[in-house]
């Protein structure tokens, strides 16, 4: 297949996509015409992200925890496996989009990389830290003419676009009020910051995992899941 996909092409895959599919599905691109895609994190949500592009070339994973990818790795076997995203994002040059779905803090910075060479993203929310991040990101996608998403999964259930035409459509009369409910976070709040030192386990890169974050020891409290709250 080719390198460089047109954009025409790549949006038109895009929109066929059903909830949370990141990218595309072999039902509306031939079989010789799929797309290589790497993970920048393959375990957890990234597990269930990549998942979904499994009729494509999944052509590598990366993940800084061995563990917690490792269903991935039984998933997409020829898959080459990476633990930094920049070494993959260098080194192979066959990937046409990532789906990147990492901690939080991470989300830019590998976004921004794979966009500056030239790579399609599909980000997991929340997109960056800051307005001024979410700007450059988006300039950066308009400049290389990229096709972007990000992972807000709900407004791509078939209820929710439903609801979009009942009310453009004025099933429901003039909309004057709406109740919204959720069951988040499901995530600790409030943990203080641990004082005991914990020993880093031999399957996690926790110097990768910080990336750009300032730095603090390893800890359970925070590696794998509970970071947000």
């Amino acid at each position: 297949m080719p390198k460089h996909i047109t954009r025409r092409r790549f949006v038109r895959s895009t929109t066929a996509v059903a909830i949370a599919s990141p990218l595309i599905t072999r039902n509306v691109l031939g079989a010789n015409e799929r797309l290589n895609i790497a993970a920048i994190g393959a375990g957890g949500k990234g597990a269930v992200d990549i998942g979904y592009c499994n009729g494509e070339n999944v052509v590598a994973l990366c993940d800084v925890d061995e563990n917690r990818a490792s269903a991935s790795y039984r998933k997409f076997p020829k898959a080459k496996r990476y633990r930094d995203f920049r070494v993959m994002l260098e080194q192979q040059k066959d990937i046409d989009a990532v789906t990147v779905s990492t901690p939080d803090h991470t989300h830019a910075v590998a976004a921004m990389m794979a966009m500056q060479l030239s790579k399609h993203v599909y980000v997991q929310k929340p997109l960056t830290h800051c307005v001024h991040d979410a700007r450059l990101l988006t300039e950066t996608a308009h400049k290389m003419k990229l096709v972007t998403q990000m992972g807000n999964q709900g407004h791509s259930h078939n209820d929710s676009r439903r609801m979009v035409e009942l009310v453009q459509g004025g099933a429901l009369g003039d909309v004057r009020e709406i109740h919204v409910w959720t069951d988040r976070p499901i995530w600790p709040q409030g943990i203080d910051r641990p004082t005991n030192k914990v020993a880093v386990p031999s399957h996690l890169d926790c110097d990768l995992w910080l990336g750009p974050a300032p730095d603090r020891p390893y800890h359970p409290a925070y590696v794998p899941f509970k970071w947000r709250g």
